[in-house]
Parts: structure tokens; C-alpha cells; sequence
């Protein structure tokens, strides 16, 4: 704190909250402001590691008395890196780790700082379960916000279909329990719609049963790429609500730098179907690896981890395409040829059944037509690389661009995505997401001072 009436302030705080009040002089600052995306390098005046929802009213109060910039981090996955604001106040929910799971309503209220691998664990253990990260460090405070793609998307919708309240922390401090009775507009606002409308510090989400799952990874040497995803493509144009398949060009997990085109592949129906269904898939071509087969849903959830470690730099772009042309499958394997990392990829994410299902306005989420979602999440570990592969990941993504349609998926928005971009995401829903940024309700709005940075990119 600069100032007398700043280390005033600062000092008020740190008495009103149950946690911790961290400045760039404590011990615990440097681990507490680093997120999963080691790119971002941002350095808050403050960061209060709240353990109530008090402790969450009291740090948006500071944050306006002393007129600086919020931001909330939940799981800090995102990688943008909205989590962190440089010289302003984080407010971090890591502590805040509760889950109450209740079986005969088949519900679960769970609280900001929860990490999807925990949520599934805890819900497993009653046989339910609801679209949760495919990476489990995920957080699903930003995931759900944003949308929440998953395993049991074509099943069961995204995460933000299966939401049914929100505690809400608004800017001005009010404590809201928001659901679609209470608080209808905002309540559509949060399912899908960013962090830009207050602190979401719980969420209730509607569970289902979900016990053992047919599962795993398909591999084939990338050689057969383009011919694997027209395959791909036209094996899942009738795919009923319990299969799901992602398709990539990927590298081998041994650390080798090894090429592989990929499949991966999810089952919800009992072992007869699952084996129907995923015979063309394991049949197909002369694959390296299959490794198909019975688990439980936290497991499968756990799959692609460690593809995405940790503190590893990480770049991405995305866009929803129209359609699988041939085109677009020999561009993005021309692309891969010359990927610079051993750890970057090229995905796409199918969208089908369920989530497809639900009306365009019906939630912030607009993105309910059948299809694709690429993804280009560029991932390495050594800075002196940053520049090469910012660099391959913009020129991929615009070699395909031309076979991109007009979405975006908001989860996967970069910090230095262009307005264009922002307003995608949000298609024709984004003139009533940005109005709820206004008045949330008579008589209270989203300050300027606050300017609620957290785990979407701010509507402007």
C-alpha cells in the first residue's frame, strides 16, 4: 500500500475477513497470484483468499472504497488469465471448497473454489453425476459460467443447462440466491454468460445417474490423419445422445514429440450398446493404441490431464466451423506438420443430442447447432518459445479461417481476442448479456470503479 490511507484500508480488511489478506510482500503472494496458465503475469495490489461469503462482500467493499479493478479466481484455468488483475484486488476462492451432495433431490450445491476432479468424485460416490471439465483441475466456477462443454454435453446439456441457483455476491455487496424464479434475467445471465455480472460464490446443479462409462483413447500414426477425420466426420453424423467422440492431432504422452492422429471416445449406455457403437470406431484402419474400455466417470474426466500441465505456457484460439469439408481436415494437417511444440494440438469437439436441444435465448449460451468446435490449444514450457508458437498458432488458425462459422466458445477466449470475437461468443445473445451488465435490478449496476474482470472477457 502506497499511501497512509491506503495501508488504512488495508489494515480494515485484513480485521473483516476469516481469511487471508496477501500483499507482495507476504511469503505466500508469489504461489497464491500464479494460474494454470504460466503466460500470465500479473501482479494484484491484494489478494484476499476469502473462506465465506462475507469474506467476499468485505473484499468487493475495499475494492470500491479504494477504486481499484476486481478479479475472482476460482480454479484459475482459465487461460486468459482473468483471474488475475494487475494492481487490483483478487479475490480467491481456493479455500472455499465446499460440496453438499444431495442424493434423493439428485442435486449438488457446490461452493466458487471446487475443482471439477473433486465435484465428480463426490458425486460418484452416490452414482449421479453432471457435465463436468475434461481436464479435472478445471475450476467449475469459470467452466460453468462460460458454458461448460463436456463428456455428457449430447447427453445431459452443458454444465450451464444443468445449473439450478447461484449464490451471488453482487458489485454493490448484496448477497443474492439467484435461480429463475428470483432473479430470471440474471439467472440467464450466469448460465453461460461470463463472470462479469458479481462473485458467483456457490452453484446448485441438477445431477443425474451416471455410474460406469465405456471410455478411452484411439490412436493412429498421423499418416492416416486426413483420412481419420473423414471417417470421423461422417461416423458421427448420426451418433445417438450416448456416444460422444472428440477427434485431434495430437503427440504421444511418452514425451517422444511423436505425431498421432486421435479419437476419444465416450459411452453412456450399457456395455452391448457402447460395444455396437464403438466397434466402427475401433476397427476402423490399423490404430496404434486402443484403449477402450469400462470406468468409472471421474476417470474419464482425468484422461487428458496430462496434456495440460500445470504452470505450462499456454496459447489458444478457437472457433465453431461449418461443417468437417475435406479443405479444412488436409489444412489442419498440413498445419500440424510444422507445430512447434510437443505438446500443442489440434481438437475438435462434437456437439450433438442434448445440448443441441435447447433453444438459442433460452440461456446466455448460443451455440446450439450440430457440429464442430476447433480448438488450437498451443502448450509449452520454455519462454524463449513463447513468440514461435503465438506465432504458428495465429497462422494455423488463419489458414483455416475460411471454413470457420461465426462462434466462439467463450471459455476459450484469449486475453487479446479482438471485440469481433467477444461479441461471437455471445451471437445474438450479446445485446441482452451486456444489458444485464447494467441495472441487475432496480437500483443496482456494476460500478466503473470495480470493473468486474473475472473469468470471461468483460462485454464492452
Amino acid at each position: 500500500m502506497s499511501t497512509t490511507l491506503d495501508s488504512a484500508l488495508f489494515a480494515e480488511l485484513a480485521r473483516e475477513v476469516s481469511g487471508s489478506v496477501l500483499s507482495p510482500e507476504d511469503a505466500d503472494y508469489e504461489a497464491a497470484r500464479a494460474v494454470h496458465n504460466g503466460l500470465i503475469d500479473r501482479r494484484p495490489a491484494l489478494i484476499v483468499r476469502c473462506q465465506t461469503v462475507c469474506d467476499v462482500a468485505a473484499a468487493l467493499a475495499f475494492a470500491r472504497r479504494a477504486g481499484l479493478e476486481v478479479s475472482i479466481r476460482g480454479g484459475g484455468h482459465n487461460v486468459a488469465g482473468h483471474a488475475v488483475t494487475d494492481g487490483g484486488v483478487m479475490i480467491d476462492l481456493a479455500e472455499m471448497r465446499g460440496i453438499a451432495i444431495d442424493p434423493d433431490r439428485a442435486n449438488a450445491t457446490v461452493e466458487g473454489g471446487v475443482l471439477w476432479g473433486e465435484l465428480n468424485e463426490a458425486a460418484a460416490k452416490h452414482g449421479l453425476a453432471v457435465t463436468g471439465g475434461a481436464v479435472s483441475g478445471t475450476g467449475i466456477a469459470g467452466y460453468t459460467l462460460g458454458g461448460g462443454l463436456g463428456w455428457l454435453m449430447a447427453k445431459y446439456g452443458l454444465a450451464s443447462d444443468n445449473l439450478l441457483a447461484v449464490g451471488l455476491v453482487t458489485a454493490e455487496g448484496d448477497v443474492l440466491h439467484v435461480d429463475a424464479e428470483s432473479h430470471g434475467d440474471l439467472f440467464w445471465a450466469l448460465r453461460g454468460g461470463g463472470g462479469n455480472f458479481g462473485v458467483a460464490t456457490s452453484f446448485t446443479y441438477r445431477l443425474h445417474p451416471v455410474r460406469t462409462i465405456v471410455g478411452g483413447l484411439i490412436a493412429h500414426p498421423i499418416d492416416a490423419a486426413p483420412d481419420l477425420l473423414r471417417f470421423y466426420r461422417d461416423a458421427v453424423a448420426d451418433a445417438s445422445d450416448d456416444l460422444t467422440v472428440f477427434a485431434g492431432l495430437v503427440h504421444a504422452p511418452d514425451g517422444s514429440g511423436a505425431k498421432l492422429a486421435a479419437l476419444v471416445v465416450f459411452h453412456t449406455g450399457d456395455a452391448a450398446e457402447a460395444e455396437r457403437d464403438l466397434a466402427p470406431f475401433k476397427t476402423w484402419g490399423s490404430p496404434l493404441v486402443v484403449e477402450v474400455g469400462p470406468m468409472p466417470y471421474p476417470v474419464m474426466n482425468t484422461i487428458l490431464d496430462a496434456g495440460f500441465p500445470a504452470g505450462s505456457l499456454n496459447y489458444w484460439l478457437s472457433s465453431f466451423t461449418r461443417g468437417l469439408p475435406d479443405e479444412l481436415i488436409d489444412i489442419a494437417a498440413e498445419r500440424f506438420a510444422t507445430v512447434p511444440s510437443p505438446k500443442t494440438a489440434i481438437l475438435l469437439e462434437h456437439f450433438h443430442g442434448a445440448v443441441t436441444r435447447v433453444g438459442v435465448t433460452e440461456t446466455a449460451v448460443p451455440h446450439r447447432d450440430q457440429g464442430w468446435n476447433l480448438l488450437i490449444p498451443s502448450v509449452w514450457t520454455d519462454p524463449a518459445h513463447s513468440e514461435a508458437n503465438i506465432a504458428w498458432s495465429r497462422e494455423a488458425f488463419a489458414a483455416m479461417r475460411p471454413h470457420f462459422g461465426s462462434g466462439r466458445w467463450l471459455n476459450y477466449l484469449g486475453d487479446d481476442q479482438a471485440e469481433d470475437a467477444i461479441r461471437a461468443a455471445y451471437g445474438p445473445n450479446y445485446e441482452r448479456a451486456r444489458r444485464g451488465q447494467a441495472p441487475l435490478r432496480p437500483g443496482q449496476r456494476l460500478p466503473p470503479e470495480s470493473q468486474h474482470r473475472s473469468l470471461a472477457p468483460p462485454l464492452k
